[in-house]
């Protein structure tokens, strides 16, 4: 942060007479893959406060502070706004503390079974109860755009190759088959980053794990398998598929009886989970690949692997991504060993 911005971000807190803040006490919390970056701070009574500082010119925090409303009055837990500035990006929020749920998981792994049933009660809660009024259309536009990155910047920039013309057309019919999948399931309110590090781990009550929700600024309405996949092929923790599989029906079930409008078959509804994941997975190795060469962030590559052993996983099941693992095989100088199931 600027000496600048730092002394206005001060100034602001200052002026929160009500907080009764102790701006000394100031001090980094997390950053993100934004350019937003949060501070913990103390109040006098000895609570904490979580602070939001998200320059204007790179990120605006009306969608966070309309989503914040959105899930509150739809009774899922995300931090309340206690105090804002919008023009200068910042926010004050209620504090959710330092754990995520891939730390908790980590600290109680007997209590695995736990924090994914709860995250998925709490989803199928948000996605039954979140009104979606105002928020923005998870497009086909916006569909085919994210899964571009993966041709910018996963082919491109981080393997520095170029798809042949052969390559393009298949990439392209796969991108097509995704958008259509996605757009024939039901829309609902979808967080988009649904996983273990923006879950804040409250505590547990009885059997169940609570949660804090955390990054929903970007919530469109969209693809109700979205959200799961998130969760369930979570890009930073994995899990055996038989077991994800489990949790994957049970969501469906507790969906069913929530009247949300997932398929009648189970079968159908993961296959729609299946090609959910891959665009969002294509999606993710474009991003991570930005995050490095654009922005610095080389931890992301570490993440790699997982993302793709899901494109991988997906693409050995479904005679259409063939050649998908064509391309990836090329890139990656491996021979093709490919085997279907459908």
């Amino acid at each position: 942060m600027s000496a600048s911005r730092q002394e206005l971000l001060t100034q602001w807190l200052t002026s929160l007479g009500q907080f009764q803040l102790n701006t000394s006490t100031l001090a980094p919390a997390s950053s993100d893959a934004s350019f937003r970056r949060y501070f913990r701070l103390e109040g006098e009574a000895g609570q904490t406060f979580v602070v939001m500082d998200a320059p204007p010119d790179k990120e605006d925090v009306r969608p966070f502070v309309q989503v914040a409303g959105l899930l509150a009055q739809g009774g899922s837990r995300a931090p309340r706004v206690l105090a804002e500035q919008v023009d200068q990006g910042f926010l004050l929020l209620e504090d959710f503390g330092n754990t995520t749920m891939l730390q908790a998981l980590k600290q109680h792994p007997d209590q695995v079974e736990a924090f994914y049933r709860s995250a998925c009660d709490d989803l199928v809660h948000m996605q039954a109860n979140t009104a979606t009024q105002g928020l923005p259309l998870y497009s086909a536009e916006k569909l085919r755009m994210e899964m571009d990155l993966f041709d910018a910047w996963y082919v491109e920039r981080h393997f520095g190759n170029a798809l042949t013309s052969q390559e393009q057309q298949w990439l392209e019919n796969i991108k097509h088959m995704l958008v259509q999948s996605a757009c024939a399931e039901a829309q609902v309110f979808v967080h988009r980053d649904y996983h273990s590090r923006n879950l804040m781990f409250l505590g547990f009550e009885g059997d169940r794990a609570r949660h804090g929700i955390l990054d929903f600024q970007d919530a469109v309405l969209g693809p109700i398998s979205y959200d799961l996949v998130s969760i369930l092929r979570d890009a930073y923790v994995e899990w055996p598929e038989d077991q994800t599989l489990d949790w994957a029906i049970r969501y469906w079930e507790s969906a069913r009886k929530a009247g949300l409008a997932v398929p009648s078959d189970a079968s159908e509804f993961y296959r729609q989970v299946d090609f959910m994941g891959m665009q969002r997975h294509l999606k993710i190795l474009g991003i991570f690949a930005r995050l490095n060469h654009r922005d610095g962030k080389s931890q992301y590559l570490n993440d790699l692997p997982l993302v793709l052993a899901y494109v991988r996983m997906v693409a050995h099941r479904y005679m259409a991504f063939k050649p998908l693992l064509l391309i990836l095989d090329r890139l990656e100088n491996r021979a093709a060993q490919v085997g279907y199931t459908f």
